[in-house]
């Protein structure tokens, strides 16, 4: 195989893997910095996210944020270490295997982000 075709054939695999990691978007299963397990799933157009395995297994982060593709936003979100009524408007966004989240109250004046990762 000539030197041409390799880099050819590298470039090729280059876009692919990229594509695969954009076509992936939020669904599936990501980790917390804190240990956390969190499963993330798009029905009906929303997201959602739930906490699996950790220190609040079945509390939903995220409930129905509109969105799609790689950005999400709405005020449908909640911390696990907030009271269960308190909602914050937020924002989910993901690049390839990292997954950031923020959540604000108070208009924006009070913010808490975090950045997960992809459980293959």
């Amino acid at each position: 195989m000539t030197y041409g075709k390799l880099v050819m054939l590298g470039f090729a695999a280059l876009a692919f893997t990229a594509g695969q990691a954009l076509a992936d978007g939020p669904q599936g299963t990501w980790k917390r910095a804190n240990g956390d397990t969190v499963k993330v799933l798009v029905s009906n157009g929303k997201l959602y996210c739930k906490i699996t395995a950790g220190s609040k297994p079945g509390f939903e982060m995220c409930h129905g944020m509109a969105g799609g593709g790689n950005s999400w936003s709405g005020g449908g979100m909640k911390h696990p270490s907030m009271p269960g009524f308190m909602t914050f408007n937020g924002s989910v966004s993901v690049s390839g295997n990292t997954l950031s989240i923020k959540g604000c109250a108070v208009g924006k004046s009070m913010c808490d982000a975090e950045k997960w990762t992809r459980v293959k």
